[in-house]
């Protein structure tokens, strides 16, 4: 009768069990391939402009933190969308910076889509992309309609 046994040293065991999953790489997306109610998308684009929409002080209370909100409108070669900044995102994306943009997810706004990056995400402002912005295919021009599907199985409409 035989029997394997594993010659492999107790120290190199642990390292193998101890071995960190390997990172997956990001699939960079384009703007045009985003969808509504969307996550987790990877990206490079340039900030066209930022407009602050919200800016709350320190007047009401000491204990709360400054808010901040500016919607910069953000693209790349396959078009532009709306991207809401909040507090230290704000001075990231200032006109004319080229920025990649982590795990970030499109949120509805009056029927329209915002990129957004939250706690999740991250922002990182990198060297100048050299694409020209196709600043006439606007996504957050498209305005959406929730429209609530009936799943009955019943007969199709006009029958």
């Amino acid at each position: 009768m035989s029997t394997i046994t594993n010659k492999t040293a107790p120290s190199q065991q642990a390292q193998q069990s101890n071995a960190k999953p390997g990172l997956r790489k990001p699939v960079f997306t384009k703007v045009e391939l985003l969808k509504p109610e969307t996550s987790g998308h990877t990206l490079v684009a340039k900030v066209l402009t930022s407009n602050p929409v919200l800016q709350k002080g320190r007047s009401v209370s000491q204990h709360l933190r400054q808010t901040r909100i500016s919607e910069c409108l953000i693209g790349d070669e396959t078009g532009t969308i709306l991207f809401t900044a909040r507090n230290d995102q704000v001075d990231l994306l200032k006109p004319g910076t080229t920025v990649i943009l982590r795990n970030a997810r499109i949120d509805m706004f009056k029927g329209s889509m915002r990129l957004a990056v939250d706690k999740w995400g991250r922002i990182e402002v990198t060297e100048p992309a050299n694409f020209v912005v196709k600043e006439d295919n606007n996504l957050s021009l498209v305005e959406y309609e929730l429209v609530n599907v009936q799943e009955d199985g019943g007969a199709p409409p006009g029958s």
